[in-house]
């Protein structure tokens, strides 16, 4: 028995046969294997047996009990009282809720439609044109996802708010309310837009639009009849990916919102400005049914997506078009531009001496250590938890990967296994974040211990960004061939050998992605870990807000600045040693 070529994840090349194991070829010349000894095979099999239900603890324990820990204390009063819906009539009759519950489902929605819009035609350009530096263009586009939603608010704040370079651009209007939310989501939430809408994009029928050129459809009619039809499936995921990015975020309306209410800073004020931890369990569940049912909906539209490469399709190359080709670079360095130039007012504001009227550059406001928030030891905090987020949520989320995917036995414990990994997908880092203090600070919980460490906010942040990882490593490992497992059991090698030897070196690239994935959005995020953090475990991305708070928007974009350089230098470096890991581990990807 000879084992099948894998189909090898990012586009790498075939196995070739020296790459399999000399032991695994002599093994193929000495006829049928001799059965395994039950022996061997059971213990491999109670092995199995503790990894898979170990590790549905662990994320029964970082996910599940919390969100359990959320539910029940939203049907508990503050004094320990049974009140069954009572808390939740309470919050219906409190003045604003109805107001604070429309603004976060129009705002969202408006939101994901401009930002739906404006990167579709982004995506247009960047894939189904000839446009020149298309490369480059996608590059900075994604530059935002290294940035805090809090860098792009205090960037409207200097160029629309009271002292804002444009603000008579908004005609008497202001900057805090509605537009801000707006304008700040549609610019932090535009890259994750942009990656659905390329890798819609990036597949196409060329023999569809020779047909439609055929029948004498032009190109305007070929994109009406052809194209949209073919990415509604992307420009509905992509608008709920979005949707729920904004109805769940606290950062933007939290600085630029001003007096507009939203679900997410309604949790914040019950929790940290009065303490009602009950009533805030109350808003965190209702936070839950929108992003749920988004969630739910995102989940059977992919269900329903069908394949747009057929077996006898004929890939798309897109041809020059002088005029659409000028246009769309035109737009596209409008919108690049456009991005730049909001982030690059936070990273001059952080160095001018006084907006707008000193406009000398130092490093005043870096001086952390004299402001609010915890000074450069938050900013060594949210350093260190990155870093153990990156490995620790990379090895775990590999191992929950491998152990879906792989094994044969103890299926129902895997299917539990990988329906908890998928949890957090559903889950807003807000409701995660308050779940965790409802579980990990009740006097009966042994794991009381690591309330306002740093551990918890590492395990906080590994479970609020488990999913995507989860999913990334599980798509990587099932396109490994199940022959691999066939041909080590009927040699006798054990799964842990299969699992250092072959699976790991051939998914290591995915790995480290997942890494960098972890750390950035570790360094970045401030929902999940706002409520969780002490004095002497603040984050940077806390010191931000408290800055703002405090009236130092200076020190804030300087903060805000610097998590952002330290995500783009981190990215480069595990860009680096995924570089270096492969040369040394790679080989058999090259003939």
């Amino acid at each position: 028995m000879t084992a099948a070529t894998p189909a090898l994840p990012l586009g790498a090349d075939p196995v070739v046969p020296s790459a399999v194991p000399h032991t695994a070829r002599r093994h193929q010349d000495a006829g049928p294997a001799a059965p395994r000894p039950s022996r061997t095979f059971h213990g491999e099999r109670l092995w199995l047996g503790v990894l898979v239900l170990g590790l549905l603890g662990v994320l029964l324990i970082a996910i599940a009990l919390p969100v359990g820990a959320l539910l029940g204390r939203s049907f508990w009063s503050a004094d320990g009282q049974f009140s069954g819906l009572a808390q939740y009539m309470a919050y219906a009759r409190t003045p604003g809720v109805a107001q604070s519950l429309f603004n976060s489902l129009w705002l969202s929605a408006t939101s994901s439609t401009l930002c739906v819009a404006l990167a579709y035609g982004y995506a247009y350009g960047v894939v189904r044109s000839c446009m020149p530096l298309a490369a480059w263009f996608r590059a900075i586009a994604l530059v935002p996802l290294l940035a805090p939603s809090l860098l792009m608010a205090i960037s409207l704040i200097y160029l629309f708010g009271a002292q804002g370079l444009l603000k008579s651009w908004l005609l008497g209007g202001s900057a805090y309310g509605p537009f801000g939310i707006i304008l700040g989501s549609v610019l932090w939430t535009f890259p994750h837009a942009l990656m659905i809408l390329c890798t819609t994009l990036a597949s196409g029928d060329a023999r569809l639009y020779e047909a439609a050129a055929t029948l004498g459809a032009g190109r305007w009619r070929s994109f009406c009849q052809v194209t949209l039809p073919s990415s509604r499936y992307g420009l509905l995921i992509a608008w709920i990916v979005v949707f729920v990015l904004v109805v769940t975020d606290f950062g933007v309306p939290k600085v630029i919102g001003g007096n507009t209410p939203m679900l997410a800073t309604d949790i914040y004020k019950q929790v940290i400005g009065q303490h009602n931890l009950s009533m805030g369990a109350v808003v965190a569940m209702l936070l839950l049914v929108p992003a749920g049912l988004a969630f739910a909906a995102e989940r059977h539209l992919r269900a329903r997506q069908a394949a747009t490469m057929a077996v006898r399709a004929t890939p798309l190359v897109p041809q020059p078009a002088a005029l659409r080709d000028r246009a769309l670079l035109l737009y596209c360095s409008l919108v690049a531009m456009g991005l730049l130039a909001v982030m690059g007012t936070a990273v001059l504001a952080s160095l001018v001496t006084f907006w707008p009227y000193n406009l000398s550059l130092g490093f005043r406001h870096y001086q952390f250590d004299m402001m609010d928030g915890g000074g450069w030891a938050s900013y060594g905090n949210s350093l260190a938890m990155a870093a153990a987020t990156a490995v620790v949520g990379a090895l775990l989320s590999f191992l929950s990967a491998y152990l879906v995917a792989k094994p044969t036995g103890w299926a129902r414990a895997r299917q539990w296994l990988h329906a908890v990994a998928t949890l957090p997908m559903a889950v807003p880092g807000l409701a995660l974040g308050l779940g965790y203090i409802l579980f990990f600070n009740a006097a009966s919980n042994p794991l009381h211990f690591l309330y306002g460490s740093l551990g918890i906010l590492v395990l906080c942040s590994v479970a609020h960004f488990f999913s995507v990882a989860h999913i990334t490593q599980l798509t990587a490992l099932q396109q490994l061939d199940a022959e691999y497992e066939r041909v080590a059991d009927s040699m006798g090698v054990p799964f842990w050998t299969v699992l250092w030897r072959v699976h790991l070196p051939v998914c290591l690239p995915a790995v480290m992605q997942v890494a960098g994935y972890f750390f950035v959005n570790a360094m970045t995020t401030v929902s999940a870990v706002v409520f969780l953090y002490a004095p002497e475990t603040s984050l940077a991305s806390a010191a931000v807000l408290a800055m703002d708070d405090a009236g130092d928007i200076a020190p804030a974009a300087a903060m805000a600045t610097l998590i952002f350089a330290t995500a783009a230098v981190g990215r480069l470096l595990i860009a680096a040693l995924d570089g270096w890991t492969q040369k040394r581990t790679q080989h058999w990807r090259h003939r």
